[in-house]
């Protein structure tokens, strides 16, 4: 049997779902379940908890390529991804959606009742994201905050119940988020407005954009320095939040919209390891200092 194909295939899906960007909302979900698990939770909740996540997101960015696919066709920027080059099809995607909202519906059972009522919400709301920048310069935040559902969903898996912490937690992620997307939406200023979509840097322009996005930053490091206090951690969760802190003033500072190279390490690189360091920190702080 001839598996390249296959291989091939399961590689321009996991590209075509920007698989390796897992990494923005799975560390902040992982914190999301330890705290309110006091330790690690079972291997059930983080097995289905994974799952659920994988295939909330999958499904959801799969979407969005298929209802960007026009819109990708005549940006240059964007020309080259699968749909537009016809290296899937729209019909396998369309398939590919419908089998990652199973998975994530069904995940949601398996974990309490709660993540199973609300796993419809979920995919309405992770699946209208996909046309808002066709009437609101909103779509950042949107964006972030249905990222944000990833550690508020992981606390509810968790414990079944409603809680302040995780949405401080999804808070966070909500602003980071639209923060890097403001960012790597400056790319993008002439084609917006020239297709009628909206976006803040579009609709602002490029100065009062970034200002916003720095914004969205110092709010978002206020509340991570909030839970400091909030939940009584240690200095190494404030190592964590320090170095944070440095790597996205050197986002901010390697901003440059007409250099795709450099946007990606702002956008997109920095911001994995930020949070990769956050978790890193904040599991030390929980399990060997706290």
């Amino acid at each position: 049997m001839n598996i390249r194909p296959i291989f091939q295939k399961s590689k321009q899906f996991g590209e075509l779902v920007m698989f390796s960007h897992t990494l923005f909302s799975l560390p902040f979900a992982v914190i999301s379940m330890v705290w309110a698990a006091g330790g690690w939770p079972s291997w059930w909740i983080m097995i289905w908890g994974l799952i659920a996540l994988i295939g909330a997101r999958n499904g959801a960015n799969a979407f969005n390529r298929l209802a960007d696919r026009k819109f990708d066709e005549q940006n240059p920027r964007t020309a080259t991804r699968h749909l537009p080059q016809r290296l899937l099809g729209t019909r396998e995607v369309i398939i590919f959606v419908i089998i990652n909202y199973l998975i994530f519906v069904i995940a949601a059972s398996m974990l309490n009742p709660l993540c199973m009522i609300l796993s419809p919400v979920g995919i309405l709301l992770i699946t209208v994201y996909s046309y808002t920048k066709r009437f609101t310069w909103l779509s950042h935040l949107y964006l972030g905050f249905v990222i944000a559902s990833a550690p508020i969903g992981a606390w509810f898996a968790v414990t079944g119940e409603f809680a302040f912490t995780p949405f401080v937690l999804g808070t966070v992620v909500m602003l980071w988020i639209a923060g890097f997307d403001v960012i790597y939406g400056t790319q993008d200023i002439e084609f917006d407005r020239n297709h009628g979509l909206w976006s803040i840097p579009s609709f602002f322009g490029l100065k009062t954009a970034l200002w916003m996005a720095k914004g969205m930053h110092i709010v978002m490091l206020v509340l991570l320095l909030f839970l400091y206090y909030f939940r009584d951690l240690s200095w190494m969760y404030l190592i964590g939040l320090g170095i944070a802190a440095i790597l996205l003033m050197t986002e901010h500072g390697i901003i440059k919209p007409h250099q795709p190279k450099l946007m990606k390490i702002a956008a997109y690189n920095l911001n994995q390891v930020i949070s990769m360091v956050i978790v890193a920190c904040t599991l030390i702080d929980f399990f060997f200092i706290a």
